[in-house]
């Protein structure tokens, strides 16, 4: 990555705030890592006193889930997915897949295993860590059964659902809850060592644990309400997450899954804008310790990139980005997610401690993809 490097950076001469500011993409890492895990229609139809028909839903759903396994230099894995297509495509979480990967390059080895138990060497078809999906590939000739899309408008905060993955390698397994909340944004790590937020996230009761990411969650009616991504777990003594479910489980939305999925499949890839430069969040315990504004430090700055562009350069303190204030490395990932190439994003600049300055960045795709 080439970069543009600053005049003497004010935070230059407070090597210690840089080191503080660093410490924060840390924690915003380590929530992801509670949050995100390794793991991970009113469609009411056949809802008895508030709960599905799961034996119903699970023999037309079942045979469209199956359990995902992923090995290579980096360790192995399992997590689930869901057949998009009769003739092999599969949707499941990219972290799932990440294991097997070497930058976007398969190094290892990628497996699906059917309901029936039967298992089929998979191939990647595109990936897009920002929005945690993958899709893959399996040969079978146009004979499997594929999940049907719901619509994540007509989801209901408090309407039944069912989930479908491989918990800890357990394939075939099937739990049920409701629709806790609606429009969740949860910060997670990537598969390639980043951060990215999930937007509009399903969240639901239904037991969801490490191995059903890329998994089904569906409503009554057997249509995909969401893929399940993410628990939020009890940090224990140390701040660590530990444990399976306690009934907070987060699905990307269907509306997301059929966009993206349509992306990777057409094109092998996603063209998310990308800011085009590098940051560490200075918290306000910090930022006062130092007499400055919390904030985002620029830590690097791409060359002719968005950023580049607009004038920011590296040292920078961005005090407010788009409507956020102060910023953190999570409203900066949120807003890359939620906004497109040619999208237009304010931003105020503290320079050398002392000049402010507003800046607009117009977004470019992302120039490393």
């Amino acid at each position: 990555m080439l970069t543009t490097p600053a005049k003497r950076p004010w935070w230059r001469a407070r090597p210690f705030l840089l080191a503080a500011a660093a410490v924060g993409v840390l924690a915003i890492g380590f929530v992801g890592g509670l949050v995100g895990g390794a793991a991970a229609g009113r469609g009411n139809a056949g809802a008895v006193a508030g709960s599905c028909d799961a034996v119903e839903v699970t023999d037309r759903v079942l045979p469209t889930v199956v359990t995902v396994w992923a090995s290579g230099a980096a360790g192995s894995g399992n997590g689930s997915g869901a057949i998009l297509s009769t003739d092999g495509l599969v949707v499941t979480n990219d972290h799932v897949i990440s294991s097997a990967l070497t930058g976007s390059a398969v190094s290892g080895s990628l497996a699906v295993t059917l309901a029936d138990g039967e298992r089929l060497e998979a191939e990647l078809v595109g990936r897009d860590p920002q929005t945690d999906l993958a899709v893959l590939r399996v040969k079978r000739d146009g004979t499997l059964p594929a999940i049907r899309f719901g619509a994540s408008g007509e989801v209901r905060v408090g309407q039944p659902v069912v989930a479908l993955g491989a918990p800890l390698g357990r394939s075939n397994t099937v739990t049920a809850g409701i629709v806790s909340a609606l429009g969740r944004s949860v910060n997670l790590p990537t598969g390639d060592g980043g951060v990215t937020v999930i937007t509009g996230a399903v969240q639901t009761d239904a037991a969801i644990n490490p191995g059903n990411s890329g998994g089904a969650l569906v409503d009554c009616a057997g249509a995909l309400v969401g893929i399940n991504t993410a628990i939020t777990t009890v940090p224990d003594a140390n701040g660590t997450g530990g444990g399976g479910s306690i009934g907070i489980g987060y699905a990307i939305p269907a509306d997301t899954v059929r966009a993206i999925t349509d992306d990777l499949i057409e094109n092998g890839r996603v063209d998310h804008p990308s800011f085009g430069m590098e940051t560490a969040t200075l918290t306000p315990a910090v930022a006062a310790q130092f007499g400055v504004p919390p904030g985002l430090v620029v830590t690097s700055v791409v060359a002719g990139g968005s950023a580049d562009a607009a004038g920011v350069q590296v040292g920078d303190l961005i005090t407010r980005l788009g409507e956020q204030e102060p910023p953190t490395v999570v409203s900066l990932a949120y807003l890359t997610v939620r906004s497109a190439p040619g999208d237009s994003v304010s931003v105020t600049i503290v320079r050398d401690g002392t000049s402010t300055m507003t800046k607009k960045i117009e977004l470019q795709p992302d120039p490393t993809k």
